[in-house]
């Protein structure tokens, strides 16, 4: 199992230099198995530009899937999506998926069908080129061949789940947007237990967090807490908030590696295969 980060900004891209090493688009992660090329895309923020455009460049066999599945709606994590080179060709099979037990969406088609509406966009969803399926699904769906993955809904405004993808004997947790309140969630240090990767929203810095209650996301120290009682292997901090520049970022970092030595800020482009 290989994961790649394509976003890890949060709340809006940011372009300004001093901004570029940790990367200034929004949340797009990938996550591919060795069986086939198959490819599970988490969110559709700015990021999965690049993705698509690497797609675009291999040679990708029609019985290959591209799966698009979200933390949740939020329009950072669905920006991307118009942008998304592969939807544009008619020879590609694009399944977007919700997930969870108690999912509040009915019509995921409807939630992309609007932000590609005339008075926001040139070009709407039926005329983009692809095959679409639209599915809503409960959890423990199979993934990859020998895989499963898991879904957990936590606390975020409109709501949120994180995934849990087991993988020959390999555990990936991806868990972004998420308020844990005064209490760490247990329910998400459960599902994160044994991660050999954990990726957590860490868009705050514990002095930042109480000015920022109801916003929906976390501390890094509180995704430190988390991956210590979860017991996990390696932690990737996310959602990088629009006001951290690279200097910031760099010293926060140096400080969560104090705390958890196996501790890093992601940074576009970061690959980790497992």
């Amino acid at each position: 199992m290989t994961i790649k980060f394509y976003g890890t900004r949060g709340s809006i891209p940011v372009c300004e230099n001093g901004f570029q090493e940790f990367g200034g688009n929004t949340t797009c992660l990938s996550v591919t198995g060795e069986e086939r090329d198959d490819i599970l895309i988490l969110d559709s923020g700015t990021g999965i530009r690049k993705l698509g455009k690497e797609l675009m460049q291999k040679k990708f066999q029609t019985n290959q899937r591209i799966m698009i599945a979200f933390s949740h709606y939020h329009w950072d994590h669905i920006q991307g999506f118009p942008f998304f080179g592969p939807a544009y060709d008619s020879s590609k099979d694009i399944h977007l998926m919700a997930y969870g037990e108690d999912n509040q969406i009915t019509d995921l088609k409807e939630v992309f069908g609007k932000q590609m509406e005339s008075i926001f966009f040139p070009i709407s969803l039926d005329n983009m080129g692809a095959k679409f399926t639209f599915t809503i699904k409960k959890i423990n769906e199979e993934f990859f061949p020998n895989g499963r993955l898991l879904v957990n809904k936590h606390s975020h405004p409109g709501g949120a789940v994180g995934y849990r993808i087991e993988y020959n004997n390999k555990i990936f947790v991806y868990c972004t947007d998420i308020e844990h309140g005064e209490q760490l969630d247990e329910r998400v240090i459960a599902f994160a237990e044994n991660a050999d990767v954990l990726v957590h929203d860490a868009q705050y810095t514990p002095q930042e967090l109480p000015n920022f209650r109801g916003w929906g996301h976390s501390s890094w120290e509180q995704a430190i807490e988390v991956a210590e009682l979860a017991g996990v292997k390696k932690l990737y901090l996310t959602h990088h908030d629009p006001e951290h520049n690279d200097d910031f970022l760099k010293r926060e970092e140096l400080k969560c590696q104090k705390r958890f030595a196996n501790c890093f800020m992601a940074r576009e482009g970061d690959e980790i295969k497992l």
